[in-house]
């Protein structure tokens, strides 16, 4: 098992050269790691095929995966160019995310970049099966591109929770700011750290709006709470006042305005399962990922991001 610390890209089937690869070999050069690209292929109509006319089938796939082999080739060599360590690969398999693992054991990867589909008409981004395979269950932080507006990121944003459970552990606050601290560091880009006190929830939820008058009184008290915590967790960091933010209002909306206003180019945030349930946990993190206006990196518990 090799054990120098790679970066992975997952490149795409269709042969272009996405907003991943700018960002992969920035990412490369900045945390100073080499890089290996894969592409998977599979293409269904050659693998029925290929059943009724095997040897012929065979050359055709063989052939084409020669030609995505050289493509693949050709977008390395561009990098070498700029410094980058870079080797590739194309595989040929029709479920990819085993193969995935198969990287993370064998090459001790820090960290997996992979394009995500940005359809701004929907205001959405979407995604894979895969990504939502790697934003679920794969053990390494993942990184899902929208954009390279900025190769190497000006601009980095964490999101955390204060109000984490013990079931989520408060130590995972910890770990996602020091995965955008480390990625600020690298890329000389500014930190900004976020906590979003929802005080519709507080009403809704907690205390029913058929008691304002004691609801403005809790809520004034949590939000207080809340603050001094924040506040406490951002001085831990060394983050500095200016660069703290504790907004009030709706989750999604305030985070999503927040990193529109700052131009933000990675959302820091954190992602874990519901036990026993094959989906992520809370809707504002998935909804999140859905409507985020710039890339974003997802750290699930008890994994760091290397440099």
């Amino acid at each position: 098992m090799s054990q120098t610390q790679r970066l992975l890209l997952i490149a795409p089937q269709n042969m272009t050269h996405t907003p991943a690869f700018a960002r992969a070999a920035a990412l490369s050069l900045a945390m100073q790691m080499p890089l290996h690209i894969v592409a998977f292929d599979y293409l269904q109509a050659l693998a029925v095929a290929g059943l009724f006319a095997p040897e012929q089938i065979s050359l055709a796939r063989d052939g084409y995966l020669q030609t995505h082999r050289e493509w693949l080739a050709e977008q390395a060599a561009l990098m070498r160019k700029h410094g980058v360590e870079v080797t590739s690969e194309v595989v040929w398999v029709q479920h990819p995310y085993e193969e995935i693992l198969h990287f993370v054991n064998e090459m001790s990867l820090a960290l997996i970049i992979k394009d995500a589909q940005e359809e701004s008409a929907l205001k959405r981004v979407f995604f894979t099966p895969l990504d939502w395979q790697l934003l679920r269950d794969c053990p390494v932080p993942v990184h899902l591109v929208t954009n390279a507006v900025n190769p190497k990121p000006h601009n980095v944003l964490a999101i955390i929770d204060v109000l984490r459970s013990e079931d989520q552990d408060h130590v995972f606050n910890d770990q996602i700011i020091d995965a955008a601290a480390k990625l600020a560091s690298v890329c000389g880009a500014t930190l900004e750290l976020v906590h979003v006190y929802d005080w519709t929830a507080v009403y809704a939820q907690d205390i029913g709006f058929g008691a304002l008058p004691l609801a403005v009184g809790i809520y004034e008290t949590l939000g207080s709470a809340q603050h001094e915590a924040f506040a406490a967790i951002a001085e831990r960091h060394g983050v500095a006042p200016q660069n703290r933010h504790f907004i009030e209002g709706a989750p999604l909306t305030s985070i999503c305005d927040f990193a529109a206003e700052h131009r933000t180019d990675v959302i820091v945030m954190g992602t874990v399962q519901h036990k026993g349930l094959n989906k992520l946990l809370g809707t504002t993190a998935e909804q999140l990922l859905h409507r985020a206006p710039c890339s974003v990196l997802a750290i699930k518990p008890g994994r760091v991001l290397q440099s």
